[in-house]
């Protein structure tokens, strides 16, 4: 799905989502996912430049993973959801180390969380540790959940993007007031130099009119 890597991860930094806490609304999606795909693992996943980042899991302890065994990794890179009914006996699956040792994957199917841009920054995913595949039903309801994260992304980016407007607008005011003070002071400066040079010359005439009476 993707060749641009560079804009891909642009993107993703776009979102201010990495390696943030835990949110209700996230945490939510994944446990309905769980529920209605019936797996133990459910994950939403963020692939950075060299790991997958989980933002909400269920079932598997880890925050991160390395991207070079990481399921979500082939599955960004594919349209709609990517199945992987036996990784066991998938070629590109069947050597990795959470196949081979825990969780042991088997079962994998992620919907890819794409930006209104076309870029892929994640999935939401389910894992189970047999066999199997998804019914259409679940693969509905699964896709359902996936648009509800990217509603989620796309308030979030919203909420960054409205933060730094007002960042700026606050760093233009302090501008603004800074050159209105300086402009303030070079104005009063110049009103007392031309008091100040009134005064002197009035001085000056009273003195050669008071020479000249004299």
């Amino acid at each position: 799905m993707l060749t641009d890597e560079a804009g891909r991860l642009k993107a993703l930094r776009t979102y201010g989502i990495l390696d943030t806490d835990p949110e209700q609304a996230y945490d939510d999606l994944v446990l309905l996912a769980s529920q209605i795909c019936g797996t133990p693992i459910a994950l939403i996943s963020f692939v950075d430049e060299n790991r997958q980042w989980f933002k909400s899991r269920i079932g598997l302890p880890l925050h991160e993973t390395p991207r070079a065994v990481s399921f979500c990794a082939h599955a960004i890179e594919q349209q709609g959801i990517f199945l992987v009914e036996d990784a066991s006996s998938d070629t590109r699956f069947r050597d990795n180390p959470f196949v081979l040792g825990e969780p042991r994957i088997r079962f994998y199917a992620g919907a890819p969380l794409i930006t209104r841009d076309g870029e892929a920054l994640g999935t939401l995913c389910v894992i189970d540790r047999v066999p199997r595949t998804l019914t259409d039903d679940q693969k509905e309801a699964l896709d359902a959940l996936r648009r509800q994260v990217e509603t989620q992304l796309e308030l979030r980016r919203h909420v960054v993007e409205l933060r730094a407007a007002l960042v700026e607008r606050d760093n233009v005011q302090r501008a603004l007031d800074a050159s209105e003070t300086r402009t303030r002071l070079i104005v009063d400066t110049a009103l007392d130099a031309v008091i100040t040079i009134g005064q002197d010359s009035r001085v000056t005439s009273w003195n050669a009119q008071a020479e000249v009476t004299f």
